[in-house]
């Protein structure tokens, strides 16, 4: 059996080799997190490939929030991205009351073709989570959903992540679950008893929130825990 992902997410370089360094699978590649994390310019992605070997997902979110804003600029930076080297991605989108985008998402699948992809915690921001798993379940390249299980974060969402762990590999559900949002070391024992295998941290592995550097000590922590 294949040991449980770690992802951390990173901002800068030196976030990523702290991560990598610590024992970090993946990176999830952001900017912005007063913006709940927001595309990393190309500069700041190329900057961070040639820093790590770990595999790099990069957020596609041009704003706040959950909508696509101006689609037409996100597909561009995804296509520069994709100059660049990007491989893998982390996007969807919600409309304003709060359904899948389905238009948006799709776009923005056919534009990363041929990649893997995460759905992020839009997830857990919609009004029917089978209704958005059910829309976007088939799209190509989808291999992940980032999810806390409910908005509030994983204490809250627990028995969500449950019940969607028990549906593995019906329609909709034969994505892997990352757990990540509101993930504290606490819940890691029960969710590893329960078979997830996949966990998703940033502030987590921080001295002090969002303006203090990745740790990699503290990745070292969460890698030891996520392993036991």
């Amino acid at each position: 059996m294949s040991r449980p992902i770690l992802e951390v997410i990173a901002l800068t370089a030196q976030d990523a080799q702290a991560a990598e360094s610590g024992g970090a699978d993946r990176l999830e590649l952001v900017t912005d997190m007063a913006a709940d994390g927001l595309t990393p310019s190309v500069a700041d992605f190329a900057a961070i490939r040639a820093a790590v070997r770990v595999p790099l997902r990069v957020m596609l979110r041009i704003r706040d929030g959950f909508a696509p804003g101006d689609l037409d600029e996100l597909l561009a930076r995804v296509a520069a991205l994709r100059a660049e080297g990007a491989e893998e991605f982390v996007f969807g989108f919600l409309s304003a009351d709060g359904a899948v985008d389905l238009a948006a998402t799709t776009a923005v699948a056919a534009a990363v073709e041929g990649c893997r992809w995460t759905f992020h915690r839009a997830l857990d921001h919609s009004v029917d989570r089978a209704a958005v798993r059910a829309a976007v379940g088939e799209l190509p390249g989808l291999d992940t959903f980032l999810t806390s299980g409910a908005a509030a974060g994983v204490e809250t969402g627990l028995g969500v992540l449950l019940g969607e762990l028990a549906k593995s590999g019906a329609p909709g559900y034969r994505q892997g679950i990352l757990v990540g949002g509101g993930l504290r070391a606490g819940h890691v024992p029960q969710l590893r008893a329960a078979g997830f295998d996949a966990f998703h941290v940033g502030g987590a592995v921080r001295g002090n929130g969002w303006t203090s550097p990745v740790e990699a000590a503290r990745v070292a922590e969460w890698r030891a825990l996520v392993d036991a």
